[in-house]
């Protein structure tokens, strides 16, 4: 175990699943529909998926092209965040949660560099993205805890509708992906 690992370990006790759960609904009744905050946690739910994905495969390859997609979606999310959120954090009093949570962030893209250069199917590949996983649900407790809901009332309906357009147009600019065409897609299919 490297000593950023041991940092990671140190600093992101693991929470309850029911204290998760807990923020996790407590963010959700905070929402209001295709709101930036809807679409953390949308991406939020898709990283969880992303990481399980990824220590589901069972071939090299299988889980090589689920760390791929886990990495570009991981990535889009944070620089969305860095971008939009923690300025709107840092621009109404919240400071400490915005340097935070680039530190947090910066942590992870490091151990998921780390992980590019390690055998899929080793053991030390393994504990590397356990620990990303702990640090990545931990950060993400954190912003759904009271990050997120404290700039939720405090931000101004004009900051929320920039931060929602901003934080859309920075997740589609680094993935490519489109949040609006799977919304239409979506309901194309009801």
């Amino acid at each position: 175990m490297s000593i950023i690992d041991k940092v990671i370990a140190a600093v992101t006790p693991p929470e309850s699943d029911e204290a998760r759960a807990k923020a996790r609904a407590e963010a959700t009744a905070a929402c209001e529909p295709g709101d930036w905050l809807s679409l953390v946690l949308d991406h939020h739910i898709e990283l969880e998926d992303a990481v399980a994905a990824v220590e589901d495969a069972t071939t090299a390859d299988e889980r090589t092209d689920a760390f791929k997609e886990f990495a570009v979606l991981l990535t889009g999310h944070a620089i969305a965040e860095e971008g939009v959120l923690y300025p709107g954090l840092s621009a109404n009093s919240e400071t400490g949660h915005a340097d935070m949570g680039y530190t947090e962030q910066a942590m992870v893209k490091m151990q998921m560099a780390a992980l590019e250069k390690l055998d899929p199917m080793s053991q030390e590949f393994e504990d590397k993205l356990e620990h990303v996983k702990g640090a990545l649900m931990h950060h993400m407790y954190e912003e759904e805890g009271n990050w997120f809901l404290d700039l939720k009332k405090k931000a101004t309906p004009e900051e929320q509708e920039m931060m929602t357009a901003r934080y859309t147009e920075e997740f589609e600019r680094y993935t490519g992906e489109s949040m609006v065409e799977d919304d239409e897609d979506e309901e194309l299919e009801d």
